[in-house]
């Protein structure tokens, strides 16, 4: 790891999604969420996956979970996700508690990432989506704050990239001042006003 590279616990905010997750009811999985063409069982079914293969990338345990790209398929929840997605999360954590995990060469989404790179992937996944699955279900969300500032900082740092590809929709300038969540929301080419009616 690099100076400049954080240290980050994944732990806190992995427990944030998954009290979010909990708090998901069966009537709202069909509901709408910030991000297009995807359902409230659609980003839950994209955090388990993401959860495994950042768990994978983490470990360097390269494969099928690492390989797979992310709009390759819609994701969809699979049986048992209550007790699976948690398991996952805590996974996902503990694999980037270990300094290995953020040194070398990785793999995440078929694409070779240095692993601090990729872990900074990881805590902007679970920071956006976060919000994602809070907005659209009506929840409260105060993401952990070390993992929003290092979040927002990695967005930052792509905002005025030309290449963004399909990673982020266009950036959402927000005031100089408004909150740091809603400026790390902006930058992911999400709207920070967006709620279930928008």
């Amino acid at each position: 790891m690099t100076d400049t590279t954080p240290t980050l616990d994944l732990g806190p905010q992995a427990a944030v999604v998954a009290r979010l997750a909990e708090g998901v009811t069966d009537e709202q999985l069909a509901a709408p969420t910030p991000c297009p063409q995807y359902a409230v069982r659609n980003v839950l079914g994209h955090l388990a996956g993401l959860a495994v293969a950042f768990r994978d990338a983490g470990r360097k345990d390269l494969g099928v979970t690492t390989d797979t790209t992310p709009g390759s398929v819609l994701p969809e929840l699979g049986q048992g996700w209550r007790e699976e997605l948690p398991k996952v999360l805590g996974e996902l954590a503990e694999a980037w508690r270990d300094p290995a995990a953020w040194t070398g060469m990785t793999r995440a989404g078929g694409l070779d990432l240095p692993g601090e790179i990729a872990g900074l992937v990881a805590t902007d996944e679970l920071v956006i989506h976060g919000w994602d699955l809070a907005r659209a279900t009506g929840q409260s969300y105060a993401p952990d704050p070390a993992a929003l500032q290092v979040c927002h900082d990695f967005l930052a740092a792509a905002a005025d990239d030309a290449d963004r590809g399909d990673i982020f929709g266009p950036v959402v300038r927000v005031e100089a001042d408004a909150a740091l969540l809603d400026r790390a929301v902006g930058l992911s080419g999400r709207e920070p006003g967006w709620t279930r009616r928008s």
